[in-house]
C-alpha cells in the first residue's frame, strides 16, 4: 500500500522561534508584488525567447524577430514589456533600435531559471 502525502501537518503546532526570524525578514508587500510582476512577465514563452537571444548578444527588434519566428509588431511590443520591468533596455543607432539585458541580474535570474529547469 503506498502512502499517500498530504501537504499539511498531521498536529497543530508553531515554531515561535523559526516564525519569529522569518516575520522579523520578510519582504514587504510592494516588492512582494514587484517580484510577483517580474515573474509574471517571465510567464511568457515569447519573452523567454527574447530574452535568451538577448543573453547571446545584443540584437535589433529585426534580428530578434528573425530569431524568435514572431513578427516585428508581436517582438516590439514584448520588448515593451520586458523594458517596463526593467529587464531589458534599448539603444538607437540611426534608423535602427538595438536591445540588451539591463544588468547582470537579469542574467543570473534567468540562468538559474534554466539551470533549474535542466537538473
Amino acid at each position: 500500500m503506498e502512502f499517500e502525502f498530504e501537504d499539511r501537518c498531521d498536529v497543530q503546532c508553531i515554531h515561535e522561534e523559526n516564525v519569529k526570524e522569518v516575520r522579523a525578514n520578510m519582504i514587504n508587500e510592494d516588492t512582494a508584488r514587484a517580484l510577483a510582476d517580474i515573474f509574471k512577465t517571465l510567464g511568457d514563452t515569447t519573452r523567454i525567447k527574447l530574452l535568451f537571444a538577448l543573453m547571446l548578444n545584443e540584437l535589433c527588434v529585426c534580428d530578434l524577430a528573425a530569431v524568435s519566428g514572431a513578427s516585428e509588431s508581436a517582438v516590439s511590443h514584448q520588448l515593451r514589456i520586458l523594458r517596463n520591468q526593467k529587464l531589458v533596455k534599448y539603444r538607437r543607432a540611426g534608423k535602427i533600435v538595438y536591445y540588451s539585458l539591463l544588468d547582470d541580474h537579469v542574467q543570473t535570474l534567468f540562468t538559474q531559471g534554466l539551470e533549474h529547469v535542466n537538473e
